[in-house]
Formats: C-alpha cells, sequence, structure tokens
C-alpha cells in the first residue's frame, strides 16, 4: 500500500469539503483577556479579539489563581512525579477534590487529566462495577461520552434529543432487574440548550436507573456557587455522578467527577484511565482550586451576572440584523451558516479583515447542513468589542449573501 498517498487523499478530503481544521496561532498577554496577538503563517502578527474562547469568564487571567499557582510553583516545582496511586498525590490535589465536593454537596471528588477522560474512563469502567448495566444515553452527548459507553461494551440505548417520552419507553422495555444508568448533559455546547434534568431524574427514579450528568459547560457559569444547571434547578442532590471540568469556566485545566464517597472509590480503583495517567502537575490543581473556591462566591456570582447580561446584549445585536442565532437561553451564542465553505470564508475574512477570531464549527463536531459559528463572550469583552463585532458579521453577511431568516427564537 502506498502509504503516503493515502494520507494524501484523506487529507484532501477534507480540504474538497471545506472542514480542514487550522490551527490558528494566538499568544494571550496576561491581564488583557480577551485581547491577544495573532501570528501569522507568514510570521507576522496582528492584534486580534478571542470570541470563541472556553475560558468563559476570564479566570484563567485572575489574580487570585495566578497567585496560588506561583505559590505551588514556587513550593513544588512544575509536575507531580507521577500517577496518583505512585508519589502522584499532594496536599493540593486533596484541596481541589475537596473544593469540588463540597461545591456539588458530594461526599467525594475525583480529579482527572480532562473532562473527556474523566468520562471516558468513568462510563467505560461503570460497565465492570455493575456486570449487565444498561446505559441509556442521549443521543447529542459528547464524544467523550459516546467513547466512554461504546469502550464498555454491553448494552446500550439511545434515547432521542432530550426526548424524556422516548427514555421512559426504552427504559420500560427493558428488565426491572437489570443495572441501569442514563447519562445526559445540564448543556449541550453546539446550540447552547438545556436537558430536561428534573424530569429525566423522574424518569431514572421511577425505574431505579443510576443518573450521571456532563455540567462540563456550566459549572462556574451557573447556580448560586456555579456548581451548574442542576444547583440552579435544585436538582444536584438527586445525580449520582456530575462530571465536570476545571478547563472551561475555571479557567485552568482538568476534569473530575463528583459522587458518593463508594462510587468515587470503585471508579478510582478500576478506571485505568485514572490509574495509569500521570496526575495533574501540584501548580495546576492549585489554581484549579483557587478558581472553584472563588466562583462559590458573591464576587462569583456577580461575575456570572454581567457574563449573562453580555451574552443577552450580544444575541440581542445580531438578532436585531436578522442573522440566524440558535437562541436557547444559555450564554452561548450560535450563528448558524449551513455550509462548511461558506463558515471557513466567514471565519478567515472575520479574523484577517476585522481581527476578530472566532472558529468554524464543522463536521463531525455537528451535522452536515448545521455548520455554525460559535461565540462565546465573557464578561471582559466590552462595549467596543461587541460593536466591532456586530458591524464585522453585519458587513460579512451582506457581503456573502448569506440569509438572515432567524434559525430559532
Amino acid at each position: 500500500m502506498d502509504y503516503v498517498a493515502a494520507l494524501d487523499r484523506a487529507i484532501g478530503r477534507l480540504h474538497e469539503e471545506g472542514r480542514y481544521r487550522t490551527f490558528i496561532d494566538i499568544e494571550r498577554r496576561k491581564g488583557q483577556f480577551p485581547n491577544a496577538v495573532w501570528t501569522r503563517p507568514d510570521g507576522s502578527q496582528k492584534p486580534i479579539t478571542v470570541w470563541c474562547g472556553n475560558d468563559y469568564l476570564g479566570m484563567g487571567q485572575h489574580p487570585e489563581v495566578l497567585a496560588a499557582m506561583h505559590e505551588a510553583l514556587d513550593a513544588t516545582g512544575a509536575g507531580s512525579g507521577g500517577t496518583r496511586n505512585i508519589s502522584g498525590t499532594t496536599v493540593y490535589h486533596k484541596r481541589l477534590e475537596a473544593e469540588i465536593a463540597d461545591l456539588h454537596g458530594k461526599e467525594a471528588a475525583l480529579v482527572f487529566s480532562s473532562a473527556y477522560i474523566a468520562n471516558d474512563a468513568t462510563l467505560s469502567t461503570l460497565r465492570a462495577i455493575f456486570p449487565g448495566l444498561i446505559i441509556y444515553s442521549d443521543a447529542l452527548n459528547h464524544a467523550s461520552m459516546i467513547e466512554g459507553v461504546r469502550r464498555g461494551g454491553g448494552e446500550k440505548r439511545i434515547f432521542r434529543h432530550n426526548d424524556v417520552a422516548h427514555l421512559r419507553e426504552l427504559l420500560a422495555k427493558d428488565d426491572p432487574a437489570t443495572p441501569k444508568l442514563v447519562a445526559f448533559e445540564s448543556i449541550y455546547s453546539m446550540d447552547g440548550d438545556f436537558g430536561p434534568i428534573e424530569a429525566i431524574l423522574d424518569v431514572a427514579e421511577e425505574f431505579g436507573a443510576l443518573t450521571y450528568i456532563d455540567e462540563v459547560h456550566a459549572v462556574g457559569m451557573y447556580g448560586p456557587r456555579g456548581a451548574g444547571v442542576a444547583e440552579r434547578d435544585g436538582q444536584m442532590h438527586r445525580i449520582d455522578i456530575i462530571n465536570a471540568t476545571l478547563a472551561k469556566a475555571y479557567g485552568v485545566f482538568g476534569g473530575y467527577i463528583a459522587a458518593s464517597a463508594k462510587m468515587v472509590d470503585a471508579v478510582r480503583s478500576y478506571a485505568p484511565g485514572f490509574i495509569f495517567t500521570t496526575s495533574l502537575p501540584p501548580v495546576v490543581a492549585a489554581g484549579a482550586a483557587a478558581s472553584v473556591r472563588f466562583l462559590k462566591t458573591e464576587a462569583g456570582q456577580a461575575l456570572r451576572e454581567v457574563h449573562q447580561a453580555k451574552a443577552r446584549t450580544l444575541k440581542m445585536r445580531l438578532k436585531g440584523l436578522g442573522l440566524p442565532i440558535i437562541d436557547e437561553g444559555s450564554h452561548i451564542v450560535p450563528v448558524h451558516v449551513g455550509n462548511p465553505i461558506h463558515c471557513k470564508m466567514i471565519s478567515d475574512m472575520l479574523l484577517e479583515n476585522f481581527g476578530v477570531y472566532v472558529q468554524p464549527i464543522n463536521f463531525p463536531t455537528v451535522p452536515r447542513g448545521t455548520e455554525r459559528l460559535r461565540f462565546t463572550p465573557s464578561p471582559v469583552h466590552g462595549p467596543e468589542e461587541i460593536e466591532k463585532v456586530v458591524k464585522a458579521m453585519d458587513a460579512l453577511w451582506q457581503h456573502c449573501a448569506l440569509n438572515r431568516a432567524e434559525a430559532t427564537a
């Protein structure tokens, strides 16, 4: 086989379909978020504003987070030195897990190298803990959840997105004595819609199923202490396992689960994705703990309120232009384009002509024909930045002669 030719064909297909992923080389500078510097392929530099980052609240630049990381760096050095079982557990890891457990009102928490690994490792390991487990998974669950369900083997059922009646139908068909788990998300990041948490929990309890929620795009962002949508809705105590990240609203790195002490003990004892992975550097754990701690406070709640106001403002301004906004009420602002080539072209022009960086979202992240630009405003995107991005989108929508009919209410 001509392996080089096969590689060329595989990459060529992505170019032909307009969904080849280009990495934009940016430099974040302390104290200047959301502004950054883009280094072009020719080496020249251009100031830009980041509109697609996952550091939703700018906590990656927060003084308390940076101070905690400096202290840990000076105290311990760079790395953790091993897996959690072999010299890689420090006081910083234990403090972080205590902060997370307190955040979610659970007995214990377990930190992983990412929320992807936390989902994959936990969901695949639950099969070993509960033999014969059937997992009922929302059709739009994140790739990490899908992979965890797949890798664990065993039976699975896919229920239509946010369709509680379909979930009930599937649960009713299976043996009542069989162990069951319902896996879903609180916010689905591509459309920004919410999962019907209370209704799903009601059905799960009716059929004796465990529940597993991914709050990756909600922790730090919702609820009086930032524990997520389940906290906001008063449902957190009813959920068996909560998964989330430290790399989005908390602005650092890593992922975790929070659950009962016995559940966490079982996962940490059986999950290869936890057992055989080097633990987070203490400096990262320290910064994450400081971020979680800060966002539990009244100051954190004030930051959340400013953030929601900025998201509402951007939606209102873009809707006023007749752009096809997908507005499900969350902080995520998707603008529907519907064509991968157009999506990439608008993204490129926003960056080059206006200094606005928003990455195109194409298949397989979203279904074909639903390609979009996904804006993530932050509390520190000021009126000038919002005005600039609104004018840029208006100009480019007109230039490309794209539809201005609204996608959703």
